[in-house]
């Protein structure tokens, strides 16, 4: 009589992915608001949406993943941070038009299960959401044989915020004249790693545990730094000044992600000499002899989020940036023109 199979010698063991979930809750519930409704492990995650304050209220959603800076993660042997970047990446997406998170949802999938890193990665997606006051109200973990290379995984993950429709920043009070307020971003965030996974590890040979004196730490600790979130800085400010525009600064750099925010008959003007480029940038600039246009093209160089502000109220939102915790500068100015950007 041939052997009975089990769904783990398929290569899925569903006593790991209850061992995971298990030691999840915590991480899970420390995000609960009082919308939700549901507990872990439900069907389906419930959020009830009060509205009392809201005349309009419009629903703004974004779901991304984090790309292969979770290569990094795999040679370093690190997982806490990518949960981080993921919702905090979500977070300045729909903050860019003005909206307060409600609640996330994340996607995990793996080959083989490991508790360990499954509840790593929910760790760093629970403290970001605690710090945006989002619920992390349900997810899907995902052991699938066969898909994914050993020890590696992929995660993903979707958000819902809201907005009074009053209150939407869509670009539309834009004008010539407005100037620019770079935020200053931590790292790479969570964009251009596979050109620097190429400069560092495949043109440079470094190693991911290797100190780079350039940068005051090793190449891992450097690559790993968390996306940052604007959003409790900007949710302040927004409720201060007047903010014409926003534009995370993502895949596409400034050139592709700036204009998104401008009106038809605008563009922007950024002039590179009015902030520090981190030692990161410069570092991969010079290993690969990469030109400029493609570094602005490809990283954020040390501008992780951008406002568009009316100029007389420039100067006192730079400085209250600074006082909520923020390093800001005015990077440049809006003029006439088709929506593109001008790099001097």
């Amino acid at each position: 009589m041939n052997e009975r199979a089990t769904y783990k010698d398929a290569g899925v063991d569903i006593e790991a992915g209850a061992e995971a979930v298990a030691r999840m809750k915590g991480f899970i519930r420390s995000t609960f608001t009082p919308g939700v409704l549901t507990d872990v492990g439900t069907f389906g995650g419930m959020f009830q949406l009060s509205l009392g304050e809201y005349a309009n209220p419009v629903l703004v959603s974004s779901i991304d993943g984090v790309g292969t800076k979770l290569k990094v993660a795999f040679m370093a042997d690190k997982h806490d941070t990518v949960g981080q970047d993921i919702v905090n990446h979500c977070v300045n997406d729909i903050l860019v038009q003005g909206a307060k998170p409600l609640f996330f949802l994340d996607y995990f999938a793996t080959g083989k299960l490991s508790p360990s890193v499954v509840v790593d990665v929910v760790k760093g997606l629970s403290e970001a959401c605690q710090t945006a006051g989002c619920a992390l109200i349900g997810g899907e973990t995902a052991e699938m044989p066969g898909i994914y290379q050993e020890g590696e995984y992929d995660i993903a993950g979707c958000i819902v915020g809201i907005v009074d429709r009053d209150k939407i920043v869509d670009g539309s009070k834009v004008l010539p004249g407005d100037m620019l307020i770079g935020l200053a971003s931590n790292g790479l965030h969570t964009n251009g790693y596979s050109l620097a996974r190429h400069l560092f590890f495949e043109t440079a040979k470094m190693s991911v545990d290797q100190f780079v004196p350039e940068l005051g730490s090793t190449l891992g600790e450097e690559l790993l730094r968390p996306h940052r979130s604007y959003g409790p800085a900007i949710q302040t400010l927004m409720q201060e000044f007047d903010i014409h525009a926003m534009a995370h600064i993502t895949g596409g750099g400034f050139y592709d992600n700036i204009p998104r925010a401008l009106p038809k008959d605008c563009q922007a003007w950024v002039d590179r000499r009015n902030w520090s480029v981190p030692p990161v940038f410069n570092l991969m600039q010079q290993i690969g002899n990469v030109s400029e246009p493609e570094m602005f093209r490809t990283f954020n160089m040390g501008i992780g989020f951008v406002l568009v502000v009316p100029n007389e109220q420039a100067k006192a939102i730079s400085d209250r940036l600074t006082e909520l915790g923020e390093t800001a500068c005015i990077i440049g100015e809006v003029r006439s023109g088709s929506p593109e950007v001008q790099v001097l």
